[in-house]
């Protein structure tokens, strides 16, 4: 049953967490995802085959004690946007941002449902364990991709408070991914651990258990 839950929560997960991108560069002025016809939970749009579908189903059936998953990053020019200085920062915060509201809006959800005794925690109950998981999967996008390493959306942040200088900028977007694999494998088990202990504490303050 895990299968069956985890995989669309996840694409459709990554899915939301693009198009918010998207959207808050139009708010701030950039229609580029508008334009290229990204703004759309079609997840066709939006699907890499390999960070998408392969991976992730490769990391559930090998039981991996680390998940990852991505979608086709949603283009957005940074030039057109009305503030130059903390616009990219906060197009980068709305992926993230996206993925914790879904898990506050579920969690509440799941809160109330729990006390009015329409579903139960145990093993086999498809309801509960729907909830569990896009508040657990949501919770760990937006916490790994809040981590400020190129190309991730932390990095976005980072750039916006500290002076770096726009061709490190370009650089690090550009081959920011290739150290990123290594940088994760390196140190999975922290990160892993702190992605962990984030999702217990949202789901005893804010669920309950």
């Amino acid at each position: 049953m895990e299968y069956i839950i985890i995989l669309p929560v996840l694409l459709m997960s990554v899915v939301i967490h693009e198009v918010s991108h998207g959207l808050a560069a139009l708010w701030l002025g950039d229609p580029t995802a508008k334009y290229m016809g990204r703004l759309t939970l079609n997840p066709v749009k939006h699907i890499d085959p390999f960070g998408s579908i392969l991976l992730p189903l490769i990391l559930v059936i090998t039981q991996s004690p680390f998940f990852i998953a991505w979608a086709k990053p949603v283009p957005y020019n940074p030039y057109n946007l009305r503030d130059q200085k903390y616009g990219p920062a906060a197009v980068g915060a709305a992926g993230p941002l996206s993925n914790i509201a879904i898990a506050f809006v579920f969690g509440f959800a799941l809160k109330v449902l729990l006390i009015l005794g329409n579903v139960s925690p145990e093993a086999g109950n498809f309801v509960f364990a729907a909830f569990y998981y896009i508040i657990l999967i949501n919770l760990m996008l937006a916490f790994f991709n809040l981590i400020p390493f190129p190309p991730l959306d932390g990095s976005k942040l980072l750039f916006a408070l500290f002076p770096i200088r726009e061709e490190t900028k370009i650089y690090l977007e550009q081959y920011g991914f290739i150290l990123l694999i290594p940088f994760i494998i390196f140190f999975s088990t922290p990160i892993g651990m702190l992605i962990h202990s984030i999702q217990a504490a949202f789901f005893k303050v804010v669920v309950g258990i």
